[in-house]
């Protein structure tokens, strides 16, 4: 009996190896005949027709995703990057913790111009924190301060911005020639600033000005534009 079944097992093992064998061959023609089809009827042609055609639209699609990318870096970079107000030299436009956009781009298009706000770090120390000033003297002017006074060779400066009284008028109570690509820069609170009245900052070169500053991204209380 066991040999009986045991013959039965095999047989219908060898069967089913045969069908699927079968099976197996039968799935490779259909497959052979439906490409067979497709060639004839043109199918394939025309699906690779379509894709050719559909290439530079594609590309047109990629070209316009990669320029908005570089669009939205560029901005980032030049128009978004942050700097932080350190003090209150600037009220009341600016005040300490404020959060400043900067643009990075705006003086290879221009020169800094008298009345800008600008970010630099004194005689381009690395280690310090960027100092937010506005520009008060430009390259090859004189600058001296006198009785609360500016002077812009040796005319009376007219400043239309709210500013503080000048009770320290630090090295600036001399005449001050500024050199080639020279700036003299103020905080706008001019009795709690420490700008280029003091030795330690002095001009500015337009090397280490890092960009202007043209908004306030935060707090939002002080959201806004520069002037």
């Amino acid at each position: 009996m066991r040999r009986t079944r045991g013959t039965v097992g095999r047989r219908r093992s060898a069967a089913n190896r045969r069908n699927y064998e079968i099976e197996k061959k039968r799935r490779k023609i259909e497959r052979k005949l439906r490409r067979q089809e497709m060639k004839e009827d043109g199918t394939i042609k025309e699906a690779v027709q379509v894709i050719f055609e559909a290439l530079p639209y594609v590309g047109g699609w990629v070209l316009k995703i990669g320029l908005v990318c570089m669009f939205a870096f560029v901005y980032v970079w030049f128009f978004g990057q942050k700097v932080s107000m350190v003090g209150d030299s600037m009220k009341p436009v600016l005040s300490n913790g404020d959060m400043v956009l900067v643009n990075r781009i705006v003086y290879n298009a221009m020169t800094p111009r008298r009345g800008d706000v600008v970010v630099f770090k004194p005689g381009g120390n690395k280690n310090s924190h960027y100092y937010i000033k506005r520009i008060i003297g430009l390259p090859g002017e004189s600058v001296e301060i006198i009785e609360n006074s500016i002077f812009i060779d040796g005319e009376k400066l007219e400043e239309d911005y709210d500013t503080t009284d000048i009770t320290d008028v630090g090295v600036a109570g001399d005449k001050i020639e500024l050199g080639e690509n020279e700036y003299f820069v103020l905080g706008d609170d001019r009795e709690n600033s420490k700008d280029s009245r003091s030795p330690d900052v002095g001009n500015v070169r337009r090397i280490d000005i890092y960009g202007k500053a043209w908004f306030v991204s935060s707090p939002l209380k002080h959201a806004g534009f520069i002037r």
